[in-house]
């Protein structure tokens, strides 16, 4: 792995901040959906927004 600039763990940081950010709001809306549907929807979505996350931590 190369060696990462300041900017570059910025940018991380501010990618891996948003999509804990995108899991915490799709995680509530999941949670407040009654279509099943729907539900499922932001759920998978929440899931994405933390396996992305993950992916992103590697770099670290």
């Amino acid at each position: 792995m190369s060696n990462l600039s300041e900017l570059d763990l910025q940018n991380l940081r501010h990618l891996i901040m948003g999509y804990e950010t995108s899991n915490c709001k799709m995680t509530e809306y999941a949670s407040q959906a009654t279509d099943q549907n729907v539900k499922q929807f932001f759920e998978k979505a929440a899931q994405s927004a933390t396996e992305t996350k993950q992916q992103l931590m590697r770099f670290l």
